[in-house]
């Protein structure tokens, strides 16, 4: 398992609210590293991508379409899309080189999965160079 599959793992799938995780290489619009079992296709990169390529407001507007089903898009913003289906939903985080996907199901509670996977992204974002080891990210306030 690699260094940033583990930190997925640990950070977010650790918190028992997020069902799934993945990181997009924003530069090549392509799957950096995803959980296990979480398949992400070339389509919903673009999809994620195109997302915050748009007018916010649009994202909202139009929702998303991930994974094969319709979602609700309940924030959309130059950083975050919060998008949702019934009991389930997709968090996307954007820092300046990956986007950070998570998504949660019934009986998780989503404020966990957003809160989770905003800090890691906050976390990513001051880290320039490299990639956060999962002990520096444990060490973040």
């Amino acid at each position: 398992m690699s260094h940033l599959q583990n930190l997925l793992l640990d950070s977010l799938l650790g918190t028992k609210h997020v069902d799934s995780a993945a990181l997009i290489k924003l530069q090549e619009r392509s799957l950096s590293v995803a959980s296990p079992g979480f398949s992400v296709m070339p389509s919903d990169v673009r999809t994620l991508v195109n997302g915050f390529a748009k007018n916010p407001l649009q994202a909202r507007r139009e929702g998303l379409y991930f994974k094969e089903k319709d979602y609700k898009c309940v924030r959309a913003d130059d950083y975050s899309l919060y998008a949702k289906n019934e009991n389930t939903g997709v968090i996307v985080v954007k820092t300046h080189l990956y986007l950070l996907v998570a998504t949660y199901t019934e009986g998780m509670y989503p404020s966990v999965c957003v809160e989770a996977t905003e800090k890691l992204g906050k976390f990513v974002s001051g880290c320039p160079s490299s990639f956060p080891t999962v002990a520096e990210f444990s060490n973040c306030k």
